[in-house]
């Protein structure tokens, strides 16, 4: 079963996925509250039979701020600071042990892979975290003008990016899907049903925006799903013929 839903305007879709992967705070959702009444609202009801990774208080970074894991298993990461953008929630990236300094390369790549695409912001490790040079501790960039955050973390962590979480282009063309999955799965691995997962361990899926319209039609359903269940990156054309 998936259920596409909105969260303030942002686009989610959940899956029944089974017990394979569990989902883990190496992808996050930032949340920009953009008030003290908003952050204290939601503190309590995302942490409410979950569990606080960092509690709500002042930061560095935040005039108030907080990392909780909701009921589910999903990590939120809330911040009072208002975003220059109507998009307030916010996927992040997390890298971590062996994947902690690749947050330059990972900007460097997706950047080049998706249109629209740019840094809006770098925030290096101060000299004082004995880090390489130049390496980043927090960035924010876009890509295809949907805004993406993506941390460094020089402690280590028992989890990684893993299919639990994924990333949905919707592709209107052929040849669109063709390139997304050939620019993304490149280095990485190929799945089946759209699936992939990139060079840094993240997961996507690359499939046509028509998807759910055909899914939505009773009479066509069971055929796209046993035309799809048999491929590894989508036909638009067989799926829309089936």
């Amino acid at each position: 079963m998936a259920v596409t839903f909105l969260v303030n305007g942002t686009k989610l879709m959940a899956l029944n996925g089974g017990p394979t992967y569990q989902i883990n705070p190496a992808i996050s959702f930032f949340y920009y509250c953009g008030s003290e009444e908003e952050i204290l609202r939601l503190y309590p009801i995302l942490s409410e039979q979950g569990q606080v990774l960092m509690p709500l208080d002042k930061y560095d970074w935040s005039p108030k701020y907080a990392w909780v894991v909701d009921r589910f298993g999903v990590s939120w990461q809330l911040d009072m600071d208002p975003i220059n953008s109507p998009q307030k929630v916010v996927p992040s990236l997390l890298f971590a042990n062996a994947k902690s300094g690749e947050v330059k390369n990972a900007l460097t790549h997706y950047s080049r892979i998706f249109p629209d695409s740019r840094i809006l912001m770098e925030a290096p490790y101060p000299p004082s975290a004995q880090q390489p040079e130049g390496a980043l501790l927090f960035a924010q960039f876009k890509l295809s003008g949907f805004i993406f955050n993506s941390m460094s973390s020089s402690i280590p962590h028992d989890f990684d990016f893993c299919p639990a979480v994924s990333f949905v282009i919707e592709a209107d063309t052929q040849e669109t899907i063709d390139y997304f999955w050939e620019q993304l799965g490149a280095d990485g691995q190929f799945g089946r049903c759209g699936w992939l997962v990139d060079r840094f361990g993240v997961s996507w899926q690359v499939i046509p925006a028509m998807l759910s319209a055909l899914m939505n039609d009773p009479e066509k359903a069971p055929r796209v799903v046993q035309a799809f269940l048999a491929m590894d990156k989508l036909d638009l054309e067989t799926l829309q013929n089936a």
